[in-house]
């Protein structure tokens, strides 16, 4: 919408607050200010795409405490630069780096001329189901210059693309591959100057996940051949996920029946059979599937596919 010049700064802050979280700004020039804004999501992450002229940005106590969900933000430059300072660092991010900030803890940024930056707000719970404690990997530098991180950039660039244009299937898939590739930067970041025990144990975790969710195909998948991928024991594995209810076994079995579940909602996927997309997820049993299946979601495969069958998918049962 049109907005007269003198209006432009005042209404660019009203729409942040809302779209991102609640802050003082201030302007280099309120006459010549400039900003756009867009907004998306990806399940359940929410994505901010915003530009704007020279500006600081605070967030104090006093908006945390009027402030309302529960969201880490990851920050990806896209243009220009921006200097963030928390938790009594300060990084300063070139385009393509990336960064966590928390919006429950105060933050100070200033923005350069040009500036574009993506926000992703992504549920606290799922990432510190990643990381654990976060707090010491705020404002932390993930360079788009330094190899291992660079596949990292490239993927979180291309979210906005995809937001809005994929079946929500597909969407769940994007935003678990974002949680991990994210959860993995950050630990490796944070190992890179000072390694402790509680990220060391996280980054254990997480290759334990990744050691299932790349062999979730395999029907002879077993907590040995997890734990050798992960380079820990079965004893060790087994104690870092029973931290979070759960064990190898379990886990992949409930990995599976993840797998499953988006297969069976994805009207792409409608033209296979039910023990076609079980088998593929490593089910070699189709009995023990259907008892399992229906035990997580209270209902057989071939009701869940039902329910969730478009009138034009033909799908197969």
């Amino acid at each position: 919408m049109d907005v007269h010049p003198r209006d432009r700064f005042d209404y660019w802050h009203d729409v942040a607050c809302r779209n991102i979280a609640g802050h003082s700004s201030k302007p280099a020039s309120k006459q010549t200010f400039e900003a756009q804004i867009e907004g998306g999501s990806i399940a359940d992450m929410g994505l901010v795409l915003f530009e704007n002229s020279p500006m600081t940005v605070t967030r104090t106590a006093r908006h945390i405490a009027q402030s309302e969900g529960d969201s880490l933000f990851v920050c990806q430059q896209v243009r220009g630069s921006v200097a963030i300072e928390q938790n009594g660092r300060q990084v300063i991010l070139q385009a393509g780096d990336v960064t966590l900030v928390d919006p429950l803890l105060p933050y100070f940024a200033r923005f350069s001329d040009v500036s574009k930056l993506l926000v992703l707000k992504v549920p606290r719970a799922a990432l510190r189901a990643r990381l654990g404690q976060t707090r010491e990997m705020l404002a932390i530098p993930i360079s788009a210059c330094e190899p291992r991180f660079g596949s990292v950039s490239s993927f979180v660039a291309m979210l906005p693309g995809i937001a809005g244009s994929i079946s929500c299937a597909a969407e769940e898939l994007a935003r678990d591959q974002t949680l991990d590739i994210i959860a993995w930067s950050l630990l490796n970041a944070v190992g890179l100057s000072k390694p402790r025990v509680s990220s060391a144990r996280s980054l254990a975790l997480l290759n334990v996940r990744t050691a299932i969710e790349s062999r979730l195909c395999n029907p002879a998948l077993d907590p040995r051949t997890v734990a050798e991928a992960a380079g820990i024991s079965v004893r060790y594995a087994n104690a870092l996920l029973g931290e979070q209810s759960t064990s190898i076994t379990r886990l992949i079995r409930t990995r599976r029946l993840v797998r499953c579940r988006i297969a069976l909602e994805d009207p792409l996927q409608g033209h296979r059979t039910i023990s076609d997309i079980a088998y593929g997820w490593g089910f070699s049993d189709m009995t023990h599937f259907g008892r399992s299946f229906k035990a997580m979601y209270g209902v057989s495969p071939q009701h869940y596919r039902s329910l969730h069958k478009s009138p034009r998918s033909g799908a197969q049962r």
